[in-house]
């Protein structure tokens, strides 16, 4: 019993020192919560464990929705351990504060994670060493994990990690100081494209999703909610839903209480043995509803409010020099403003989770990107301690942020207290599409002080957008902190004279984060009118540029009213370095032969943008063919400085991914109000790249750098919208300042 208590005080003393005082907080329910990992003989770690058989199991404790994350952090694991990558048993972990954050958003996974998960797998490769070595009565120095097995240098003998594992156990937990990492010259599986995490299940069709996940017994839900946001239910008759075969009841979920957070938005729920049932039945409902004041709200003219407030002035997030005199001293003044729509996360697979609340508690399989974030939800939902609630997570059909707020699983956890059996709850595509939580719609103004050689001496730009802090409190009009971070208030050009401001701006829709958030609006802003000014100027768009970010330095960020956000990271270890910036412009100009493409003109053209966000530095020249409105898009270069790369197949993949989606944004994605209602339902009238309008070959060129890992997942989107744009302007002469592009074209 003694050594038992002592081996638990020894895994929590090196999660104490792995992520910093204060980072963890464990509760009596660990145990309770336990993971392979936990109950192996040998588990220095909560992110791994060694059987006595030599098995190794590894935890992926973010979601999987396409990005590598639980192939990539077992491997880095893997690879530092000296493990046998077939002989590793990886384990998707369930919800629970041990791991730390688990919420699979913003491009932080392997930047917030690589250090702690290499330092767990280091320790334990040390412990099995100096296992080892007092086995053989050898120095520990002497002793060398390679490919699950120890082997004493000298004499050549060798024992597997199973076989040490007991012995190991035993051994206090190695100073964090005396930890050797690997070179990358030793690296084994790191950047070695090793094939993914269940592909093999994948490939068959055997990967469970959150619409696979099943519980015995269990009844399956379509929710009818109100069609406008804040509606409330005034009465429904159900009468006809109970005569379809299989319908087993019909119930109410309670309107959410202001503010919104990820509250269920409630409605009518029908459950049936079937989701077909439950679907049939949900079309012959009766309901009325109180549509609340949104149900005057319309997308268009908003959009056109947040245009004219943006000619306003606003509150001053970043000043530096002074704008007024810097214009009144100006050879030539150039302005215009730009906007951007509501945007859907539309992923593959629309929103999915079962539940079963049960003397008290809740177990949930969820398609979730932060399952403690359903803990938390869930328990709030139901009056319960978030402890109660066990959240496993499945394979996600995609993600980009929607799956972060889970008020579908607190929908399933709702009905299954009410009908006293587990519940499924499925959301159409159409109810993704409807009732989801929107990336927000935009006005921008950009107005520039130019020299006689047309650069600006002073730059004023002002956005003006539905904060994504209206999700957590109803009466936020301005900008969060993250939000002005994202391309606005951290603007690396070279400017005397430069001010940033944020309008008000109120909000009828549920607003949420959606992959590259704020960037997205923020970057095709600057970026267009950058090229504007390049034009103007009569240079060259790329040489513009650089000539805009100046010289190679480290700007320190100090934004007027509110703190640099910069991803919640140091500014010294991971500050604005316009060097970069400048190496991928110069790498994505060198590898798309942009010196020596044509002007444009004649239907063809090419386009360029350069952004940083989250903390990685991105660079697209993209080739369009414009004929008759349509526009095709036969190549895109895309330049990239993320840091150090741990996985490189997986690297190239999301920035692949990026060019189709950024390209949907682009050219088609938009989500239009009318009298409170989304127009738009499925992808026949919410547009996607599909293969005519993608870009037929997207060439993804990395940096290879010794900077901290930074984000992937994310920084390839936001300059793609911009640099289509400017080579739509470079192929017609054409100027489009508004998405989605295909508008602009017909009009």
């Amino acid at each position: 019993m003694s050594e038992n208590t002592l081996h638990v005080v020894e895994r929590r003393a090196f999660l104490k020192y792995t992520f910093g005082a204060g980072a963890l907080i464990l509760g009596t329910h660990v145990e309770a919560f336990a993971s392979s990992a936990d109950t192996a003989v040998f588990h220095p770690s909560v992110y791994l464990g060694i059987e006595p058989n030599g098995t190794v199991i590894l935890i992926a404790h973010r979601s999987e929705m396409g990005t590598g994350s639980k192939s990539t952090l077992p491997m880095i694991m893997a690879d530092e351990l000296e493990a046998d990558w077939k002989r590793v048993k990886v384990e998707q972990a369930i919800g629970d504060e041990k791991y730390g954050s688990q919420n699979t958003d913003g491009s932080c996974s392997i930047r917030d994670f690589v250090e702690i998960i290499r330092t767990a797998a280091a320790s334990a490769r040390t412990m099995l060493e100096q296992a080892a070595a007092q086995k053989w009565n050898v120095p520990a120095a002497e002793c060398q994990a390679k490919n699950h097995f120890v082997v004493h240098t000298k004499s050549n003998k060798k024992a597997g990690f199973g076989e040490l594992a007991t012995a190991a156990s035993k051994l206090p937990m190695p100073d964090k100081k005396s930890l050797k990492l690997k070179t990358d010259s030793e690296f084994r599986y790191i950047n070695k494209n090793v094939p993914v995490v269940d592909q093999q299940d994948l490939c068959e069709g055997k990967g469970v999703f959150g619409l696979d996940a099943k519980m015995p017994n269990m009844l399956v839900a379509s929710i009818e909610h109100s069609p406008v946001y804040g509606g409330t239910l005034v009465s429904f008759d159900a009468a006809e839903t109970k005569k379809v075969p299989g319908v087993r009841d019909v119930v109410t979920i309670d309107r959410f209480k202001p503010p919104h957070n990820f509250q269920p938005l409630g409605g009518v729920a029908v459950l049936a043995d079937t989701y077909w049932a439950a679907l049939q039945g949900r079309k012959k409902l009766k309901v009325e509803w109180n549509l609340g004041p949104n149900a005057s709200y319309d997308s268009d003219r908003y959009r056109d409010s947040l245009v004219a407030a943006a000619k306003q002035p606003g509150k001053i997030v970043r000043t530096q020099g002074n704008v007024e005199a810097g214009f009144a001293s100006a050879a030539k003044i150039h302005e215009a403003s730009y906007s951007t729509p509501l945007l859907s996360h539309a992923p593959m697979e629309p929103p999915a989770a079962v539940a079963e609340f049960k003397n008290g508690k809740v177990v949930c399989h969820a398609a979730t990107q932060n399952p403690q974030a359903v803990q938390e939800t869930v328990a709030g939902a139901l009056g319960i301690d978030k402890k109660d609630v066990t959240c496993h997570v499945t394979l996600l059909g995609g993600g980009f942020g929607r799956k972060s707020k889970p008020d579908y699983v607190a929908e399933a956890a709702l009905l299954s207290k009410k009908v006293g059996r587990p519940v499924k709850v499925i959301w159409s595509r159409e109810d993704d599409i409807r009732t989801d939580f929107y990336h927000s719609t935009a006005g921008m103004y950009v107005k520039a002080g130019l020299d006689a050689g047309g650069k600006p001496t002073s730059w004023l730009h002002r956005s003006v957008f539905p904060s994504i802090g209206t999700t957590f409190d109803e009466k936020a009009e301005y900008a969060m902190d993250l939000e002005m971070g994202m391309g606005w208030n951290d603007l690396p050009f070279d400017i005397p004279n430069h001010q940033a401001e944020n309008g008000p701006a109120k909000n009828h829709i549920r607003i949420g984060w959606l992959r590259a958030v704020a960037n997205v609006y923020h970057a095709f802003a600057i970026h267009s009118f950058v090229d504007e000014l390049a034009h103007l100027a009569g240079k060259d768009p790329v040489e513009y540029a650089l000539s805009l970010i100046g010289p190679g330095r480290k700007i320190e960020m100090n934004p007027v009213g509110m703190k640099y956000w910069n991803h919640n990271q140091d500014q010294k270890t991971f500050p604005v370095d316009t060097a970069r910036l400048r190496n991928v412009i110069d790498l994505v100009a060198q590898k798309s032969n942009w010196a020596n493409r044509a002007k444009g003109g004649n239907g063809h053209g090419w386009g360029f943008a350069a952004h940083r966000s989250f903390l990685t530095y991105v660079a697209v020249a993209t080739e369009v063919k414009v004929e008759g409105g349509r526009v095709r898009i036969p190549n895109m270069h895309i330049a990239v400085d993320a840091g150090k790369t741990y996985n490189e197949d997986r690297v190239l993949a999301q920035f692949e991914g990026a060019g189709v989606f950024g390209t949907s944004i682009a050219m088609m994605s938009e989500i239009s109000v009318k009298d409170g209602k989304v127009q738009q339902s499925n992808f026949h009238n919410y547009n996607v790249a599909r293969l005519p309008e993608a870009p037929e070959t997207v060439h993804v060129h990395l940096i290879k750098s010794d900077a901290p890992a930074a984000g992937v997942g994310e920084p390839g989107v936001p300059p793609i919208p911009p640099s289509i744009a400017n080579a739509i302007f470079a192929a017609t002469g054409k100027r489009l300042r508004d998405l989605p592009l295909r508008k602009g074209l017909r009009a």
